[in-house]
């Protein structure tokens, strides 16, 4: 009797676990949780949720293929390199990240490592078909794509700090909310002389919006009231040309990439079990 409960019991797990497998991809499973995460953190229809984590299937199982590595040393020194973006130590770093995001010191650098390892096998796959723009090339790209490149001459903002993530965020979804640890400044930007990351998220900031709340250099956390936009121009090319460069070069290397992992899809043992219900 005992040995006829543990089968059955042994069956019944059996089925929950396949129940929650959606999709093997080389013997590797895509659960329905999986999916509805994918849609719900990228905000995408089940259909794209599914290429994205196939794709990322097909990465892992191509860089297990090509023997790609990342060392403690390499992780280590991308997250220094970050640190030193912020204007940050390394144990500052881990610190803001571990307020802003929820990521604990592992978790940050399990993170890292598969950034590298990522970078790696796109460099492996792209390297060798990637050519340089030429200068018509160029001037093309940036004539037809002129609103990439066009930026106010300022930015007029609030920026507001505290050394409460928590007190910050109030603030910001309630104006009226008051906390003596909240404090603002007013400062004016010119796009030119400034962070370009930061520059970009001003640029999509709406007026009369706040950008999301992100560690500060100088510990605590804060958030821009974008109050206004100077008139917005495209800068002459000769000023930005490396720029335009980079940006063909990226959409030439992401066509390699999608080129590729289509056609490893296409002879990939893929096998669809269910999918959530819509």
């Amino acid at each position: 009797m005992k040995i006829i409960f543990f089968i059955l019991l042994s069956l019944t797990l059996y089925a929950q676990t396949i129940d929650g497998v959606a999709i093997l991809v080389k013997d590797q499973p895509i659960t329905l949780f999986d999916i509805e995460s994918a849609m719900q953190e990228h905000k995408i229809p089940q259909e794209q949720a599914i290429d994205l984590l196939v794709r990322k299937k097909l990465e892992a199982a191509e860089i297990k293929t090509r023997h790609i590595m990342a060392s403690k040393q390499e992780i280590f020194e991308d997250i220094q390199r970050m640190a030193e973006q912020n204007k940050m130590s390394v144990i500052q770093l881990y610190s803001a990240i571990q307020s802003s995001q929820g990521l604990s010191e592992r978790e940050l650098k399990k993170k890292i490592k598969e950034k590298i390892l990522n970078q790696k096998l796109y460099n492996a796959i792209a390297f060798s078909h990637l050519e340089q723009p030429t200068d018509r090339e160029i001037e093309e790209f940036y004539n037809l794509h002129k609103e990439k490149f066009t930026q106010p001459s300022s930015f007029e903002v609030l920026i507001y700090h505290s050394t409460d993530r928590t007190h910050l965020q109030e603030k910001i979804d309630n104006p009226m909310f008051y906390a003596p640890d909240v404090q603002s400044e007013a400062q004016s930007f010119d796009p030119n002389n400034m962070n370009p990351q930061l520059a970009q998220l001003l640029n999509k900031t709406p007026i009369n919006s706040f950008t999301p709340v992100f560690p500060a250099p100088q510990g605590g956390f804060m958030s821009f009231y974008l109050k206004d936009k100077g008139q917005s121009a495209a800068p002459d090319l000769e000023k930005i040309r490396p720029q335009v460069s980079n940006a063909i070069m990226g959409q030439k290397r992401e066509s390699i990439l999608k080129d590729y992992f289509d056609r490893q899809k296409l002879n990939a043992d893929i096998k669809t079990i269910r999918l959530p219900r819509n």
